[in-house]
């Protein structure tokens, strides 16, 4: 199933309709009575729940999911079918995935919902870990553009986290289990991607599920789908996070994940460093101040217009130097040096001269 970035719960219609009604299960209704659905596939020992898009704009893993169910019922995968019994929600917030927002329909972001289980989505989640008993949970989000794998590093195209269980940032059974699976995922995927697998900050956020989940014991990682440069459809990227539910999933059948804490530590952390475009020898007119030979950073902003993601480029920083990096560098050209670039008052590029220079193709 090939789709865009945007992936309303409507296309997934095709997906769930595939399977009977000893397979998938509604495990009840978001805020705006969309059902929220979870397959159990394989009928192995070793349970795992996943669940995708908690935040409505992180579509990448589920994407990944519609390429990585078929494969693991595929004939040829009997040895993972038998080894693990998986529960997937792969729309754990229908109502925000089809408003393409973060939050909820009562604008609740659900990774901060652990402790208040104040949302419905929430309590369905807290619910089914509570019936499933898992063995392993994977959190499945996606990151923005803006993160390097380190200091100066490449884009961060994947992250992992093993969350904390404590302020304290404690190694538990529970966190040393999916650190060393951590490790088996950056080592298998180091030749696939080379310096761009980042590690999530670890800062410790009861109200946050991941943690919630391992504070009780169980070992949890999360996936951040991150930016594989010119890939805004992240389409390069799914393949990659594919590849990683695969790796993992050979890793803990052939036992391959006794690694070290310092194995994990090496992960490199996620900077905050990249912006998506900088323009220069650019004038700008802002409120009236005319500033020339200037670099600017632009962020695109992802709205929905008529079914599809827009991005609108928006103003994060200007000056003589920026300390930020981009996704790509435009210098403007001989023709719009005398025109001024204006801004609305939140940012986004208001002078119709420049708008064809700043879209964002893709």
């Amino acid at each position: 199933m090939r789709c865009k970035r945007y992936l309303p719960p409507e296309q997934l219609e095709h997906f769930f309709a595939g399977f009977d009604t000893h397979t998938k299960t509604t495990l009840g209704v978001s805020v705006e009575n969309r059902p929220i659905q979870m397959i159990k596939i394989g009928t192995g020992p070793y349970k795992v729940l996943m669940w995708s898009q908690m935040h409505g704009n992180e579509s990448t893993t589920t994407k990944a999911l519609l390429d990585f169910v078929p494969w693991f019922l595929d004939e040829n995968q009997k040895k993972f079918q038998l080894s693990f019994t998986l529960y997937i929600i792969p729309q754990l917030n229908p109502d925000g995935s089809h408003l393409y927002t973060r939050h909820n329909a009562n604008n609740i972001d659900l990774n901060r919902d652990a402790i208040n289980q104040s949302q419905p989505e929430s309590k369905v989640l807290r619910a089914i870990y509570e019936k499933t008993q898992p063995d392993l949970c994977l959190n499945l989000h996606g990151q923005r553009t803006i993160y390097a794998a380190g200091k100066s590093g490449h884009s961060a195209s994947l992250s992992f986290l093993s969350p904390s269980a404590d302020v304290e940032r404690t190694v538990t059974p529970a966190r040393k289990k999916a650190m060393g699976l951590i490790s088996a995922l950056a080592k298998a995927l180091e030749k696939e991607l080379p310096n761009a697998i980042g590690r999530y900050d670890d800062t410790f956020n009861a109200n946050c599920v991941g943690d919630s989940f391992t504070q009780a014991g169980t070992p949890t990682i999360l996936f951040e789908a991150g930016h594989v440069p010119n890939d805004y459809q992240r389409e390069q990227t799914r393949v990659h996070v594919f590849n990683a539910y695969k790796a993992l999933f050979t890793s803990l059948i052939e036992h391959q994940y006794f690694f070290e804490l310092r194995d994990y530590l090496k992960i490199p952390q996620n900077e905050v460093e990249f912006c998506d475009l900088i323009l220069s020898g650019v004038s700008i007119l802002d409120e009236g101040n005319k500033f020339v030979n200037q670099k600017i950073a632009i962020q695109y902003r992802e709205t929905i217009t008529d079914g599809e993601i827009e991005f609108l480029p928006e103003m994060i920083a200007y000056g003589a130097e920026l300390q930020l990096r981009a996704h790509k560098y435009i210098r403007i050209p001989e023709s719009l040096k005398t025109v001024d670039l204006e801004f609305k008052s939140e940012k986004l590029v208001k002078n119709t001269a420049f708008i064809d220079l700043l879209s964002l193709k893709s």
